[in-house]
């Protein structure tokens, strides 16, 4: 045993533990093209499996930001996994690539060998509601780098397009209307203004809030990120999808004009779907004017899909047989800018 290792604060005897606690979540998330399990010092996948002609691999890496600190405080960690696969996979596929493989890393100040479990386990979950493998991760133990019980998660995903079905916007044409699918909170962006509203207005997570349907702020929060992988590549299957757009920091102002080309704004239709109560809620607290919470949160839109108007039925009623809620919440215009009415 590595005693002197131990008395520096790395525990390997918890680390092993872990090892042996995931596996199960690992196996879970198997699919085709996945090759080899946990332990290897890289994580395999069969890109030949898939039959692309001209595969194009699309990456992306992010973490979760300090919506931890909304977990830490509330000891529940088995949600925030799903929020590290949902900010990787639903960006690559923006690109209208499918996400094959998903790798994890989790910092920490003291391995637990149960919270971590947790962690992963939510790991696991996002990439079964993502549809891809969970094929490797780093779990590192750092002591003096967090407070105990705290703890750092990051992700990264590589998914895959056949070459002629890449989505870069330059499809997108004055007209086009924006499909928008509902979100399930605000997921994982503006927690550090988040915090900030709860701390200044002496909210406790704990209290249960009547304008949330009597839920605990905290539970509320910690919602996780919506993944919208297959309900989304079904519609790039069956409907020419000429823009996709993740709503993340930066709202809607940031993120829905990246598909534009230039010359190219957006007229978005408040009142076309429906402003989840906790975002009425963070403005009235954090007295934020209303135009700039399109600039910061999602209110209640996850994701925009821009394609022709005459494709729009046909893409909506694929997501709701999806479960999605789903609506036209605006077009694209010929004047440069994001008009909300």
């Amino acid at each position: 045993m590595a005693k002197s290792y131990e008395n520096a604060g790395v525990n390997l005897q918890a680390g092993y533990e872990v090892v042996s606690r995931i596996k199960k979540h690992v196996a879970s998330t198997s699919r085709p093209g996945s090759m080899g399990g946990i332990g290897s010092f890289g994580g395999m996948f069969d890109l030949s499996s898939l039959g692309i002609r001209e595969p194009v691999l699309v990456s992306g890496t992010d973490g979760v930001g300090t919506k931890l600190k909304i977990a830490f405080a509330m000891d529940k960690h088995d949600t925030v996994g799903i929020d590290a696969v949902a900010m990787c996979v639903n960006d690559v596929l923006a690109q209208g690539a499918e996400p094959l493989i998903f790798l994890d890393y989790v910092a920490v100040g003291h391995n637990i060998p149960s919270q971590i479990e947790d962690i992963v386990a939510g790991v696991a979950e996002g990439c079964r509601q993502a549809g891809c493998a969970l094929v490797g991760g780093e779990t590192a133990e750092m002591p003096g780098m967090y407070s105990d019980g705290e703890y750092d998660i990051a992700g990264y995903t590589t998914g895959v397009v056949e070459k002629s079905r890449l989505i870069d916007g330059t499809k997108v044409k004055v007209g086009d209307v924006l499909v928008g699918i509902a979100s399930s909170g605000v997921h994982s962006n503006g927690f550090s203004l988040v915090r900030k509203i709860v701390s200044d207005a002496g909210l406790s997570l704990f209290a249960e809030i009547p304008e949330l349907g009597g839920r605990r702020l905290g539970d509320v929060l910690l919602t996780p990120t919506r993944i919208y992988v297959k309900q989304v590549l079904d519609v790039i299957r069956n409907c020419d999808v000429h823009g996709v757009a993740h709503i993340t920091g930066g709202g809607f102002d940031e993120n829905i004009p990246r598909v534009l080309s230039k010359g190219q704004g957006l007229e978005i239709n408040e009142g076309s779907w429906e402003i989840l109560p906790i975002f009425r809620c963070l403005e009235k607290w954090g007295g934020i004017p209303h135009r700039e919470m399109f600039n910061i949160f999602n209110m209640g839109i996850g994701m925009v899909l821009v394609m022709d108007a005459d494709d729009a039925p046909k893409a909506m009623e694929i997501l709701r047989g999806h479960g999605e809620k789903v609506s036209v919440i605006g077009k694209v215009t010929d004047s440069e800018g994001v008009d909300i009415r």
